[in-house]
């Protein structure tokens, strides 16, 4: 990414509602034929394309991508029902047709995952969201960041709603295609002005993480159901492993029903059975969210997975805590490791400064949990090399270690602390 375009001087009139594009809505691409024109018509086109992509979150199980908007100069917006071809559907001509321009996404980390699914993979992009962020804007939301740089309101209303919904609603339509609309001209404005604040090879190195990790899928998460909602109340091994087969037994019929696990059965009731010395049939029928329509209706995953607790062995029951390599909560270093807490403070404030003095935000400057690694545990021998390895070996880029490590690197020398277990 090495070309910055060049912008009209911002608007300084009073924001205009946009209700509808200014070409009109497109139709949905559902057809082979109206694919291959879309593939045609975006390969003709200039400059970057624009992308969007409309989930269900919190309706469906699956994060795929129920609507896919693009659009380019010269090629116009599209908007493409992935759903139409297949699932996953393949719609990896149509990421080829543009696999050789910038694409532009707003908070592309949402959406990488759902369009790497379908085949459409960048080789380089611009986000705008994070852009925004590197060069301090406090609110960073499509239709914020809009109306502020170009003089636009968006109505945002529909962020949320269940895109799986078939037929989708007109007003939906023209809600997916405004997301598109303007998304190049926001690109070149942040651009220029990540140029002229000396931040954009900030903004490049964070854009090609993003590339970088675009076609890898993340590993799955030990022990999913201990991030259950209400899992404090659980005091005991056993209630941690009613804990564990009802949220597997909830997983198995919310992706066989392709619903939001929440929408079976809320993790506050999963947690409250399993809150019972000896929960069954009866304790079950108490909790009013087991009688829900869809919970009534798995009843007897429920029971079966209440049996196979009762049964296991006490060597069969999960443990209270499972070891990380992470550092613990950050709450609990003080009792743990107080020369941790002290060095996490110090370090922290030092980084606050640096954080204002370049107005980027805290967590762009150096994610927290890198902050965390080092303050629980600095590298020996304790050097500004040995500081800098430990952050790019955790994926730290190479503008926040040059920011950060000078910095940090004497205050991490403070004394070491004993680390108090809970044996």
């Amino acid at each position: 990414m090495t070309e910055v375009p060049l912008t009209a001087p911002e608007l300084d009139q009073e924001s205009e509602l946009l209700i509808e594009p200014a070409e009109g809505v497109p139709p949905i691409v559902t057809t082979p034929e109206a694919l291959q024109h879309t593939v045609t018509a975006l390969r003709g086109g200039i400059g970057p394309v624009a992308m969007d992509a409309e989930r269900a979150h919190g309706f469906r199980y699956s994060q795929r991508a129920y609507l896919i908007q693009l659009r380019r100069a010269g090629a116009g917006t599209h908007l493409v029902d992935p759903t139409a071809f297949g699932q996953p559907a393949d719609l990896s001509a149509l990421g080829a047709a543009v696999s050789e321009t910038e694409w532009v996404i707003h908070a592309a980390g949402q959406d990488l995952p759902c369009l790497y699914e379908v085949g459409l993979v960048p080789k380089t992009l611009f986000d705008t969201e994070l852009a925004a962020r590197l060069l301090g804007y406090p609110r960073v939301a499509l239709g914020t960041m809009i109306e502020e740089l170009l003089g636009v309101r968006l109505l945002k209303e529909h962020s949320a709603s269940d895109w799986s919904k078939r037929p989708l609603p007109e007003e939906w339509l023209i809600y997916a295609a405004l997301d598109v609309e303007l998304l190049i001209e926001l690109r070149d404005r942040l651009a220029t002005r990540l140029v002229d604040a000396g931040k954009w090879e900030w903004a490049e190195q964070e854009f090609a993480a993003l590339v970088a990790g675009a076609s890898i899928s993340p590993e799955p998460r030990r022990d999913p159901w201990r991030r259950t909602s209400g899992i404090h109340h659980v005091h005991n091994r056993r209630g941690l492993a009613y804990v564990a087969e009802l949220w597997y037994a909830r997983d198995a019929v919310a992706q066989q029903l392709d619903r939001a696990p929440g929408k079976i059965l809320p993790d506050v009731a999963i947690t409250e059975l399993a809150s019972h010395k000896h929960p069954d049939r009866a304790t079950l029928r108490q909790i009013p969210a087991f009688s829900r329509r869809q919970a009534r209706r798995a009843e007897a995953s429920w029971l079966e997975a209440l049996e196979v607790v009762a049964r296991m062995p006490e060597s069969a029951l999960p443990p209270m805590h499972v070891p990380s390599d992470g550092p613990p909560q950050s709450r609990l270093w003080a009792a743990k490791n107080p020369g941790a807490a002290a060095r996490l403070a110090t370090v922290r404030g030092a980084l606050l400064i640096i954080a204002e003095l370049y107005d980027v935000p805290l967590e762009n400057l150096l994610t927290p949990d890198h902050l965390r690694r080092l303050a629980w545990r600095p590298p020996s021998p304790l050097t500004e090399e040995s500081v800098d390895q430990v952050l790019a070996a955790l994926g730290a880029r190479p503008w926040q270690r040059e920011l950060t490590v000078p910095a940090i690197t004497p205050l991490l020398a403070q004394p070491r602390a004993v680390i108090v277990t809970d044996e």
